[in-house]
């Protein structure tokens, strides 16, 4: 039963649930409508023939576009936004206090988390992969999605990040295959169905959440044990912790990598002069195709293999997987290029754990070396959450030595709320003590207005953040080269 408008109002506490495919053709309202995963899945859902309508608190070149297609984008969370809406989709990072959620809860709208929804969408697909892991997830998942449609297959497809191959960040498909990008945090990955299972590594992260790398491995075992006796867990085979989980799963599993007791591992492995991957794919002593990979790093190099073993599993074409593997230049904000300016490559990326933004800064360093006279590197890191900061602080610590400066912007609090015991600037000094030239640089003009003072041609910069350090990077493309 929906309940809206002047309807009778219901319990401060109850939270009406309900089916998207009851709601075909009436009001969605998705809360958070500019992430890239929400709103990829309100695009769909509009494609789909559903009255789309969403609300964020910042506006972005998503909500523009959304606004561009017909979807009505509110900026600010105000609880008539809600009103006359048949149904509210959410995410996990909106908290049950959030003004439309509570307006949404005392008018009887029913809501669905967005991981719900995507399970609901994914639910009877004959081959559904969840691709996860701590590191690594929205490049597999843009990789595997490129690979089964240039294989011939026609998946549908969400990825927490946009993929300019389909154009987006979903992608509705005619075929029985659906490629999900499943993340760990809240442990949202257990709403999916998944028949396949790709485990990239477990690693610590969400430590706000999780309390420690146990209960993080404990989650990955829970949704390895989502999968059929029939079903496939593929995983890093190098990393302990993401074997012992797939060894463990009641199913057929798959492991990759380097090691000599994994599946499937790269032979004649060589890097080109661009830290590109070429190797033998070599699956229980049978070669199974020649690949080169189109973006640096070893990181990348195991990503693919991942790719290449589900693409096994389902029977595609190796030859059309290598092409695609070949072709493929990675997803936005996954080291990706936003502008040069004053002769300096601007980078973003959206790593924002120790491991995530050393690989981001080893694929900086690449480009690097390959000038004659080499730049200097120049990483803005804008810590997320305060809990990740404190809790990661010491390896935080150890990130950016490869870095000839490094400038560290506010923390993003994102869902937190600060706590009064941890700031940025705690960064600095230690920094230092390492060696390194440390700079606060607490807001984006900050950070715009130091690099410009003090960057040269010739130089590489990178920002990292998973909040909106990208920011940063477009006000610098938009103003452009620094007049004299």
């Amino acid at each position: 039963m929906q309940i809206h408008g002047d309807a009778p109002l219901i319990g401060d506490e109850e939270i009406m649930t309900a089916e998207i495919c009851d709601y075909k053709g009436k009001r969605v309202h998705f809360i958070g409508i500019g992430g890239s995963s929400m709103s990829g899945l309100a695009g769909l859902l509009q494609e789909e023939g559903y009255l789309v309508t969403g609300s964020d608190k910042t506006r972005s070149h998503k909500t523009d576009h959304l606004a561009e297609k017909g979807i009505g984008i509110r900026i600010g969370h105000e609880p008539g936004n809600v009103r006359g809406a048949d149904v509210i989709i959410y995410s996990a990072a909106i908290a049950e206090s959030n003004p439309e959620r509570a307006e949404a809860r005392r008018l009887g709208i029913p809501q669905i988390e967005r991981c719900d929804l995507i399970g609901q969408l994914m639910l009877g697909a004959p081959f559904a992969v969840g691709v996860s892991g701590t590191h690594g997830k929205t490049t597999t998942t843009s990789m595997l999605a490129q690979a089964f449609l240039s294989a011939g297959a026609d998946p549908s497809i969400h990825i927490g990040g946009e993929l300019d191959f389909i154009g987006g960040s979903t992608r509705r498909g005619a075929g029985g295959d659906f490629i999900v990008e499943a993340c760990e945090f809240h442990e949202s990955f257990l709403h999916f169905h998944p028949s396949v299972a790709v485990i990239t590594n477990i690693d610590e992260d969400h430590l706000d959440f999780f309390g420690d790398i146990e209960h993080i491995e404990a989650a990955f075992s829970k949704f390895a044990a989502l999968l059929p006796e029939n079903g496939w867990c593929v995983a890093w085979g190098d990393d302990p912790r993401a074997r012992r989980v797939c060894l463990n799963a009641k199913c057929n599993h798959l492991t990759y990598g380097r090691g000599a007791d994994n599946d499937l591992r790269p032979e004649n492995l060589r890097y080109d002069e661009h830290g590109r991957a070429d190797f033998d794919a070599v699956l229980r002593g049978e070669m199974i195709g020649h690949f080169h990979i189109g973006v640096a790093t070893e990181v990348n190099m195991l990503d693919a293999l991942a790719v290449i073993g589900v693409c096994r599993v389902r029977g595609l074409d190796m030859e059309k997987v290598a092409h695609a593997l070949a072709d493929f230049r990675g997803a936005h904000r996954r080291f990706e290029r936003t502008s040069v300016t004053d002769g300096v490559e601007c980078y973003t990326d959206y790593g924002h754990n120790p491991a995530e933004i050393k690989n981001a800064l080893r694929l900086a360093d690449l480009k690097l070396s390959e000038r004659a006279p080499r730049g200097e590197l120049w990483s803005v890191f804008q810590p997320h959450t305060y809990s990740r900061t404190k809790t990661l602080f010491d390896q935080f610590l150890e990130t950016f030595d490869v870095a000839d400066h490094v400038l560290v912007t506010d923390i993003c609090a994102a869902r937190e709320v600060d706590p009064g015991d941890i700031r940025s600037e705690m960064l600095i000094a230690p920094l230092r003590a390492r060696g390194l030239d440390a700079v606060l640089t607490p807001s984006f003009d900050d950070a715009e207005a130091y690099l410009r003072a003090h960057w040269r041609a010739g130089d590489v910069m990178v920002s990292h953040g998973c909040g909106d350090i990208d920011l940063l990077n477009e006000q610098i493309a938009k103003h452009g080269d620094t007049r004299p």
